[in-house]
């Protein structure tokens, strides 16, 4: 069986053949092994069961969890699993995949000397990687879970890594080290805070993973302007969890679906997959239809499921897609016609001649945000 040492070149490898990690980071990933950053327990995902993984159970597993190009989910719960042997039944906390590291770190155009703000501390190792670049003293994090922060800032140390560590609100990110050349956010955020362009110097860069309640993977690369605005455009394709006060309700089929067989029913032509699976589309339904969240679940022989659902107002919507159908079953339920929105919207986005994601810009200002499609002469209204 392989060791952590060999897991790690193996990972780095791997992601270099990709294209995924730039030259300039190979070092740092060569340097900075991951596993010293993942805590001792983690967890997968057995159906609906958060699983724990103890290394002291089996380090194998748990060194191949660290090392595999995926997620390791960190902490469950808010650190309080809910169910009996640590079980949990939400990710509150994790370990970014490796392939998205690597390419939000080169998103970030980052030099050696810059001083760097990061929002969302998490295990640490991002911030390891951009002190081994940029030297520990120009890293700043900012944590909002004390004991996720508090992990993080002693597996920094103890890799000799004296990164400014701060338990906090990232959303205000942090004013006592500003201004920052650049603003790195490791969580997701719909309203993005105005806060970090105020804590950036003219022509730095913020990078944000933005999401909506229907779509969660558009990362925007800002330019921050002289007069605190800041506009960007989406440049990948990632997926966070989000600030935790943007983080809204929780879907849940077996609370938020009621009276099934009082739902109004209906047939659609619209493949779901056109809108839920291809990825401009569902970019563009989320930029329209608020407070709809997606949950799709799978059955035998290859049929699935689509369900929309607001646990705001109660509202669900589900769609039956099986093999080779040309007609979808519909059905639709509460004050909302949460399937005809998101159809709607997928029929708006078409007529608009189909933008791909790198077409949509969002401007930042201390009043809100808006959107545009190529230019902010073409602004969108949510």
């Amino acid at each position: 069986m392989a060791d952590a040492a060999e897991l790690s070149a193996r990972l780095t490898s791997a992601l270099a053949e990709a294209g995924d990690l730039t030259p300039e980071w190979r070092g740092p990933f060569e340097k900075v092994p991951r596993h010293r950053f993942i805590p001792d327990t983690v967890w997968v995902e057995d159906g609906d069961r958060l699983v724990p993984v103890h290394r002291a159970d089996d380090e194998t597993a748990w060194l191949e969890l660290c090392y595999a190009n995926d997620f390791v989910i960190t902490q469950v719960d808010d650190g309080d699993p809910a169910g009996p042997g640590q079980v949990g039944h939400e990710i509150t906390s994790s370990a970014s995949r490796p392939d998205v590291v690597a390419r939000m770190l080169a998103a970030l155009q980052v030099e050696p000397g810059m001083a760097v703000l990061e929002i969302g501390t998490g295990t640490g190792w991002n911030a390891a990687l951009l002190a081994e670049r940029l030297g520990a003293d120009n890293v700043t994090s900012v944590e909002v879970d004390p004991a996720v922060a508090d992990h993080a800032r002693r597996v920094l140390w103890q890799a000799s890594y004296q990164v400014r560590v701060a338990a906090g609100d990232g959303a205000e990110g942090y004013p006592a080290c500003a201004p920052f050349d650049r603003v790195i956010a490791t969580v997701a955020a719909d309203r993005v805070p105005h806060t970090w362009a105020q804590q950036t110097r003219p022509g730095g860069r913020v990078l944000v993973p933005w999401a909506t309640d229907f779509h969660n993977g558009a990362l925007v690369s800002f330019l921050v302007a002289r007069d605190g605005t800041m506009r960007g455009r989406i440049v990948d394709n990632v997926a966070f969890m989000r600030l935790r006060d943007q983080r809204g309700k929780r879907a849940s089929l077996d609370r938020d679906v009621r009276d099934v067989g009082g739902a109004r029913r209906s047939f659609t032509g619209l493949h779901p997959y056109d809108v839920v699976g291809e990825y401009d589309a569902s970019l563009a339904v989320g930029l329209r239809v608020p407070r709809c969240k997606l949950i799709v679940t799978h059955d035998d022989g290859g049929a699935y499921t689509v369900w929309l659902v607001d646990p705001w107002s109660g509202s669900w919507a589900s769609l039956e897609a099986a093999p080779g159908a040309e007609r979808f079953p519909v059905r639709q339920s509460g004050d909302r016609d949460l399937w005809q929105e998101v159809e709607d919207a997928y029929r708006w986005w078409n007529g608009l001649d189909r933008p791909s994601a790198d077409r949509w810009g969002l401007t930042v200002t201390p009043e809100g945000q808006h959107l545009w499609l190529d230019s902010e002469d073409h602004r969108i209204d949510r």
